[in-house]
């Protein structure tokens, strides 16, 4: 857990430079949604693909794992024999009891390794997702002696997808920016943010050391280092939390529309990715979600945009409670012009997905938390001042329904939403005032009505990517 915190952190270091989006041209694309990587247009060497050099590495990333688990977790749950492999293999899949933790962010985690590690080794993002899900398949009925989870599965072998794949463009992103080839320390910091990458990168020398051609996307990055000062709540059935906190977030769009040049042809060539770390919770959240397939639309140079199908993984834990979800959505995203130095960017999602949610103390049954099919939604608005200041809005809801859930008991809808003004000072250096709010509404037979919330404003100092406050000219 704590390696992935160096990997903020050592990525706030090594990105925190001015946006160039100047690109060199390229032929663009059939709008025809494609499914699988392409070659790209550029003469840029492509590193030679290896089908066995990532089954290898997941076989051996599982045993490894799987001895330090029995020798410091737990020895019951991870002394696997021939027995322990037979059983799992003709047994049902059921829904585990581990903590949320585990669950929701370790285990999307242990995928994102999955499939960093065939992306690394010249996979494909399609051919990678298959290596991902029989990664955690093996995983189930090899990893551990207990039951094989289904809801592993979707954490790992789907949201492993979801989180994998932005980690591995932004360690790509790092290994292309600059001057010549990637030095010393930006090898470090994309290794640090994808470990599989530098790890094939170095093992295998020349073979892997192409990098992934990003086709040059305008992207856009933002730090917030600062704290909260203010809190209104109503805790439910939760412990008391800590009133003021140190927060720290970053935040990036890659491939936002309106760059000329830059066309949509693979997966994830637009994601946005969010993480915050706090003083009180550690990993706060983690949000990615990334057009798997779509196309583009324009209106000369007043709007730009893209819609499809996009993969979403959310990991919350707002102190009072936790609420996590992996989702497929139809939405769209876009750049609008108006008279003046006003720009406008926005996302819309609607979509359905397989998500967790409950108090920190309570109980909904074995477990401390709920699963069960999650409807969910998200609205995100950002207007830029020119170069002086933004606003940002956005709000995210999800239903935890009993559909899907171990036993048909409850509901809960979490909420979500932000509002937060950015005001530039000089240079790559801003602050911000964020209001945040989180609400969760639970429905239980033996708990009755549980009613959760948490208001806070926080002060920033804020480093932002470029000095048009995300805006593609």
């Amino acid at each position: 857990m704590r390696s992935i915190s160096v990997v903020l952190l050592l990525l706030v270091a090594r990105e925190c430079v001015a946006q160039n989006t100047q690109n060199t041209p390229i032929d663009l694309p059939s709008l025809t949604p494609v499914l699988e990587d392409t070659p790209p247009k550029e003469n840029a060497e492509k590193p030679r693909e290896s089908y066995l050099i990532p089954i290898l590495e997941i076989v051996g990333f599982d045993f490894a794992l799987n001895r330090f688990n029995l020798r410091y977790i737990d020895q019951e749950s991870f002394d696997v024999t021939s027995s322990s492999v037979a059983r799992n293999l003709r047994s049902g899949w059921v829904t585990d009891n581990d903590n949320f933790e585990i669950n929701q962010f370790l285990h999307p985690y242990q995928g994102s390794i999955y499939h960093t590690a065939a992306r690394s080794a010249g996979l494909g993002f399609w051919t990678s997702a298959a290596y991902t899900f029989a990664g955690s398949a093996l995983w189930e009925v090899a990893g551990e002696t207990t039951l094989p989870s289904k809801n592993d599965q979707i954490a790992s072998g789907i949201g492993g997808v979801f989180f994998g794949e932005p980690l591995f463009r932004m360690a790509s992103l790092t290994l292309e920016r600059g001057n010549g080839p990637p030095g010393f320390w930006r090898g470090v910091g994309a290794t640090l943010i994808s470990p599989a990458t530098g790890f094939n990168r170095f093992a295998f020398g020349d073979r892997f050391d192409p990098i992934f051609p990003s086709h040059k996307p305008a992207f856009f990055t933002q730090w917030n280092f600062g704290a909260t000062i203010a809190e209104r709540r109503v805790e439910g059935t939760s412990t008391r939390s800590r009133r003021h906190e140190g927060v720290a977030d970053f935040s990036m769009s890659y491939g936002l529309p309106g760059e000329p040049y830059y066309a949509y042809r693979r997966p994830f060539d637009y994601f946005n990715f969010e993480f915050t770390a706090s003083s009180s919770n550690v990993f706060e959240n983690f949000m990615t979600r990334g057009l798997l397939a779509g196309s583009e639309y324009s209106g000369g140079n007043t709007y730009h945009g893209v819609w499809g199908l996009y993969g979403t993984y959310d990991y919350m834990a707002p102190q009072v409670f936790r609420v996590s979800s992996t989702g497929l959505s139809l939405g769209t995203t876009g750049q609008w012009g108006f008279r003046g130095p006003l720009i406008l960017q926005g996302s819309a999602l609607g979509g359905v997905g397989y998500g967790a949610a409950g108090t920190v103390e309570g109980v909904t049954g074995d477990r401390d938390y709920h699963y069960g099919v999650t409807p969910q939604g998200l609205l995100t608005v950002r207007l830029m001042f020119g170069k002086v200041a933004s606003l940002d809005l956005s709000g995210r809801g999800y239903q935890i329904t009993h559909a899907g859930a171990v036993n048909n008991r409850g509901w809960e809808n979490i909420v979500r939403g932000d509002a937060a003004v950015t005001m530039r000072l000089f240079g790559p250096h801003a602050v911000t005032v964020k209001y945040l709010i989180t609400r969760r509404n639970a429905h239980y037979p033996e708990l009755g009505v549980v009613d959760q919330r948490r208001g806070t404003i926080g002060v920033f100092y804020t480093v932002v990517g470029n000095r048009r406050l995300g805006a593609v000219e």
